[in-house]
Formats: C-alpha cells, sequence, structure tokens
C-alpha cells in the first residue's frame, strides 16, 4: 500500500493570500516613497475644485472649439493679476509688522517659557498660578509639536517645484474633468455593472469637494476680513500679522482655530495690549459665528459631519500625514460618507435616491 502523501503547505489558496498580502505591503511602500508627489496631486485637485466654478463661467466668452484651455488660462491671468494687487497692497505693512515682531519675539518667547501667561492676564484670581503650573509643565510638548508641524509644511513648499506643479496638474484635471469623471465610472461599471449607483456617488463626491473647498476658503478670507478691521480699531499690535495667521490656520479643522486663538492672544498679551481678554472673548465669539452660522450657510449640509467624528479625523490625519493630513481629514471623511449613503440607499430600495 503506497504511503499518503501529505498536503503541500502552499496550496493556491495560500499562495494567492501571500501573494494579496505582499501586494498590500508593495502598494503602502510605494505611496509612502511617493507622498510627496501624491500630496502634489491632491492639492492641484483642491485647486483645480476651487476655480472651477470661474473656469465653467469662462466658458460662456469662448467659442466652443477649444474654449476650455482658453478659458482656465484666462481665469489663471485673472488670479495672477488679483494675488498680485492684494500682495502690493497689503505685502509692504505686512512685511513692517513681521520685522517689528520678528524683533520683538526673542522677549515674547522667553515671557511664554517663563510660565507666567494666566497670571499676566488675571494677576489677582488665585486659580492663576495653578493654570500657569500647568502651561509650564505641558509648554515643552506643544512648542515641539508647533515647530515639528511648522518645519514639515515648510519643508514640503521649500522646494519651487511644489509651487509650479499644482497649477499645471491642475490645468490638466480642469481640461479633462468631464473625461476623469466618465472613465471612472466606466470603470467602476466594468467591474460592478453599477452604473447608475457609482455615477450618482462620483456626481455628489464632486459636489461636496467642490462645497468644502470654496466655502473654506471663503470661511478663511472672511475671517482675514473681519480681524483685520477689528484689530486696526482696536488698536491691536501686529494687526494684520494676526489677522493674516487667523487667516490661514482657518484651512486646519479644530487644531488651526485653536492654535490660531492661543498664537493671537499671546502675542497681544506680552506686546502691551491693554485688553487681552477682550480679545480672547471676541475669538470665542467669532468661532462660535463660524461654526454655527457661517459654515452651514457656505458649506451647505454635504459637508456637515458630528464634531467628534472632525476631531477624531483631524487626529488621525495628522497622525497619518502631519498638516495635509489635518487639512484632507474633513473632505476625506464626507466623501466616505457619502459613499456609505448611496450604497446603503441602494440596498435598501434597489436603485439610488436622488438628491443628497
Amino acid at each position: 500500500m503506497p504511503p499518503a502523501t501529505s498536503p503541500s503547505a502552499l496550496d493556491p489558496r495560500t499562495l494567492r493570500v501571500l501573494w494579496t498580502i505582499l501586494v498590500v505591503i508593495g502598494t503602502l511602500a510605494l505611496l509612502y516613497l511617493l507622498r510627496t508627489v501624491i500630496l502634489v496631486l491632491v492639492f492641484a485637485v483642491v485647486f483645480a475644485y476651487l476655480i472651477f466654478p470661474l473656469v465653467k463661467l469662462a466658458e460662456r466668452a469662448w467659442p466652443r472649439a477649444g474654449r476650455r484651455p482658453l478659458a482656465i488660462g484666462a481665469v489663471y491671468l485673472v488670479l495672477i493679476a488679483a494675488l498680485s494687487t492684494v500682495i502690493a497692497l497689503v505685502g509692504p505693512p505686512l512685511g513692517r509688522e513681521l520685522t517689528t515682531l520678528g524683533q520683538k519675539f526673542p522677549d515674547i518667547s522667553g515671557q511664554i517659557k517663563s510660565g507666567r501667561v494666566i497670571s499676566n492676564v488675571f494677576p489677582r484670581w488665585g486659580g492663576a498660578e495653578v493654570l500657569d503650573d500647568l502651561v509650564r509643565a505641558h509648554l515643552p510638548q506643544v512648542v515641539d509639536y508647533a515647530q515639528h508641524a511648522l518645519t514639515g509644511v515648510l519643508g514640503w513648499l521649500s522646494g519651487a517645484w511644489v509651487v509650479i506643479m499644482v497649477p499645471i496638474f491642475a490645468f490638466f484635471f480642469l481640461r479633462d474633468a468631464e473625461r476623469i469623471a466618465d472613465t471612472l465610472t466606466g470603470a467602476i461599471e466594468a467591474e460592478g455593472g453599477r452604473r447608475q449607483l457609482w455615477a450618482t456617488i462620483v456626481r455628489d463626491l464632486h459636489s461636496v469637494f467642490g462645497e468644502y473647498v470654496r466655502a473654506l476658503v471663503l470661511l478663511c478670507v472672511l475671517t482675514f476680513v473681519v480681524w483685520t478691521a477689528l484689530f486696526l480699531i482696536a488698536g491691536v499690535p501686529y494687526a494684520l500679522v494676526l489677522a493674516a495667521i487667523g487667516g490661514a490656520l482657518e484651512f486646519l479643522p479644530v487644531v488651526g482655530p485653536v492654535a490660531a486663538g492661543i498664537t493671537i492672544v499671546s502675542v497681544a498679551l506680552f506686546s502691551g495690549f491693554a485688553h487681552p481678554w477682550l480679545l480672547a472673548l471676541f475669538i470665542l465669539l467669532w468661532r462660535f459665528v463660524q461654526d454655527y452660522v457661517s459654515s452651514p450657510l457656505i458649506m451647505g449640509r454635504g459637508v456637515d459631519l458630528h464634531p467628534g467624528l472632525v476631531i477624531f479625523g483631524v487626529l488621525a490625519g495628522g497622525e497619518l500625514a502631519g498638516v495635509a493630513g489635518m487639512f484632507l481629514s474633513v473632505p476625506v471623511i464626507a466623501g466616505l460618507r457619502v459613499v456609505w449613503r448611496r450604497v446603503r440607499d441602494s440596498r435598501e430600495s434597489g436603485s439610488p435616491r436622488t438628491g443628497r
């Protein structure tokens, strides 16, 4: 009787599993190595979403044949002219304030490191010393994290090719936007045969991402304009610089406004502003206006996420991809929610519902 042969440890199913694991690991490693290029592509898409309505508007002024590239070029020229005008008007006073603040920054930094922050605002409050002790205990970690984030952003932007490639890639995305969308939906149809569902998902994602990017820019500009006017009227030191910090950090959900508020109140406090607590109260009220009035009106329902989910997404994005991950966390979560809702509705009713 011939001896029984034991089954091979590497049967076809095991080989398929091992191959899948190797492919996933290789893909993740490749994405990590190409992370800078991928971020450039992502921000090119963000920039394309930002100016897409302007391109569609400019297309009406050109003949049908080849009008999309001409419209994109016209929008680029208008944006360059507008940006140059803003720099010419705001640049000189902003530069002077930055120079003055840079000269005073060592003194401000020394006062912050001393830990006497709350005591300077509320000198007669007994609990100020307790809070100052907490500030002294956790200040090194906060400073290190802020320096790490700033170093990462500046390092990513240090190459001139990054700034140049974003509008170049955005040009191609804008020129072939409809073709890219048709290709994606066609590929999905070939795989699963559910073109109507996935076409609806693509439209919803396009709408949500467009709303988010354009609304975020409007909120940043609104913050800069309102804060500049109020800071100049109130006599806040370095009004343009502080308003620019507030407007720029509006791009980062949750973390950005908190960091902007702490920075602005600290700089105003240690620069001799007489009413820093009123400034802190204004920033808190402005945050309330932005979160519960401006954002719902500008962004619409598609980007309305639970605050806890936003905080989780921002923290997770920061751990995975730093500042860029924080910025992209909200649209990614909103997009995943769109896909989940459409797939759920399709399974419940047999076809996707119209509207969001």
